[in-house]
């Protein structure tokens, strides 16, 4: 996409000047265990990974960069998606995803870019193309060098990054300075089920993002959009906002980078007739030292819903007993269904009541990654981390009072650019 890291943050990739082309390429490969701790997680192998290349160029009064970025992870992820407590999204067999990441899809990036200098520290970019990112959130989470050694997608990845694959999108920035303002227009539907294939649709969604970065370590941005039925599981539009702070300071021999986000939905829940606003708080830190060794932590706190029904590896929710309702916090749906009525005889039926109530959990991960073989073109690192939650009431009576999930894993990607 458009989106600006501190200038002074690392750059892990591959470099070549073939005739009047700068060529770029950036990779990044894991695989290993994922155990996910209580009664409603699960363990897998699995691998995240992903290869992208960029090619820039003068191209009349302007530069012209052609970018693409692909992945293998609708082959490597583990059956009904990444197991991550708490993790919601998307759908997969027409079924939501709860407690489990989806997959990226095979093409996350197939766009094009062309910036001109209006003045001297003045230019005007335009960015586009069927798959892409629009000017909304952060830059996302893999791409970030607070977060580029965590294996896990973060729990707030629906309320702050996740237009970062986007069908359709066209994206207008005005750069002056320390400044840059930029508009789209974009596709808001998620990507549906078939990872393969390319869901392109109506530019029926816009979004504005204003960033900042006042010195070489700082990049800041607050951002605006309003997505067209973006959720198969929530009919109607929804409202985002988000706010970043990044910071990146280059050390002797290493790195300390930090990433503050918040995001914010407005959207309009179908069963209880009504519009809930939600919110999701992440803060990140990477410290590389000694230049092999990589300490990590993600710290975060967000509202969820649908985590008190079965999940998509069904393991079970709360029981629909008439008699339990009496417990939960009832309010009447405009389409007057009641409590009684919510009974299924299916235990593989989703109860609506039940899957639209929100819940506040948190996350608080800490892990490290020790590169064990270095050259001037790759790394290869040995990673684990550990992750623990927050969590009250009904949630615990489900996930269990002190679930815990870890990740060990082998990491392969370029070296530092230098």
């Amino acid at each position: 996409g458009t989106g600006l890291q501190p200038s002074s943050s690392p750059m892990f990739a591959w470099h070549w000047m073939p005739n009047e082309w700068m060529v770029m390429s950036h990779a990044n490969i894991r695989a290993g265990f994922n155990h996910q701790g209580g009664p409603r997680g699960v363990g897998k192998a699995e691998s995240q990974n992903w290869l992208m290349v960029m090619a820039e160029r003068q191209a009349g009064s302007g530069r012209l960069m052609l970018r693409g970025m692909v992945t293998a992870e609708p082959l490597t992820t583990p059956h009904a998606g990444f197991p991550e407590l708490f993790q919601t999204g998307e759908t997969y067999r027409k079924r939501p995803l709860i407690d489990a990441q989806h997959p990226h899809d095979l093409f996350m990036e197939l766009a094009a870019s062309y910036t001109v200098p209006l003045a001297e520290n003045v230019s005007l970019q335009v960015y586009g193309g069927p798959v892409g990112e629009p000017a909304l959130g952060p830059v996302a989470f893999m791409h970030r060098p607070s977060a580029v050694e965590n294996p896990a997608a973060p729990l707030s990845h629906h309320w702050q990054d996740s237009t970062h694959i986007t069908h359709g999108v066209i994206t207008a920035a005005l750069t002056a300075g320390k400044f840059k303002l930029e508009s789209s227009l974009f596709h808001g539907r998620e990507p549906d089920e078939d990872r393969v294939g390319l869901d392109l649709g109506a530019l029926d969604s816009h979004s504005y993002r204003l960033w900042y970065t006042p010195t070489p370590n700082w990049a800041a941005q607050v951002s605006w959009g309003r997505l067209k039925n973006p959720e198969t599981v929530h009919p109607g539009d929804l409202k985002r906002a988000t706010a970043s702070l990044a910071y990146n300071k280059p050390l002797a021999r290493g790195n300390w980078a930090s990433t503050f986000v918040w995001g914010r939905n407005n959207e309009y829940d179908p069963f209880f007739n009504e519009r809930y606003i939600s919110n999701a708080y992440l803060f990140e830190s990477g410290l590389d030292l000694a230049d092999r060794n990589h300490l990590y932590t993600r710290l975060e706190l967000l509202d969820k819903q649908g985590l008190l029904v079965q999940n998509i590896f069904r393991r079970p929710g709360l029981a629909t007993d008439p008699q339990r309702f009496g417990e939960l916090p009832f309010k009447q749906s405009a389409y007057g269904i009641r409590p009684a009525a919510l009974l299924h005889p299916d235990p593989n039926q989703i109860d609506p009541f039940l899957f639209n109530l929100w819940r506040r959990v948190g996350a608080f991960t800490f892990g490290g990654v020790r590169d064990v073989a270095v050259n001037r073109y790759f790394r290869i690192g040995l990673g684990a981390d550990v992750t623990f939650y927050h969590k009250t009431g009904l949630v615990t009576a489900i996930y269990g009072e002190r679930p815990v999930s870890y990740h060990v894993f082998l990491r392969f990607r370029p070296n530092w650019l230098r």
